[in-house]
C-alpha cells in the first residue's frame, strides 16, 4: 500500500507579478500584433534571416506566394515597382510562419 501525505501550500506572488492562463497567454500576443504591419525589416528580424533568403525560401515560392499576395487574397503587399516596400499583415505572417515552419526550413524543399 502506498501512502500518501496531502498538504496546503502558499507560495507568494510579488505584487508586480500576475499569474494568468495559457489560453489568456496567447490571447494577448495576438492583440499585440492586431493592426501591426511589418516592414521588410521586421520580417527579417523575425525570421533571423537576410531579404535574400527571405524571398527566395518563402515570398517567391509559388506555393507560398500563391497564400501570401494581397493581389490573390493574401495579407503581403509585394511591391510592384522601385522605390515601393513590403508590407505584412504582422498576425497572419506570425502565424503563416507557425504554421509553415519545417517547410520554410527544411532542407529538404518540397517544390509546388
Amino acid at each position: 500500500m502506498i501512502q500518501q501525505l496531502s498538504v496546503n501550500l502558499t507560495i507568494p506572488i510579488p505584487s508586480e507579478s500576475v499569474l494568468i492562463s495559457k489560453v489568456e497567454l496567447e490571447e494577448l500576443k495576438k492583440m499585440q500584433l492586431l493592426g501591426v504591419y511589418w516592414s521588410m525589416k521586421d520580417l527579417e528580424m523575425r525570421v533571423h534571416r537576410k531579404n535574400e533568403w527571405i524571398k527566395e525560401n518563402i515570398l517567391y515560392r509559388s506555393k507560398f506566394k500563391k497564400i501570401l499576395d494581397v493581389e490573390l487574397g493574401g495579407f503581403v503587399y509585394y511591391p510592384k515597382s522601385k522605390g515601393q516596400t513590403w508590407s505584412f499583415h504582422a498576425l497572419k505572417m506570425s502565424e503563416f510562419l507557425d504554421k509553415n515552419f519545417t517547410e520554410i526550413f527544411s532542407t529538404k524543399k518540397i517544390v509546388a
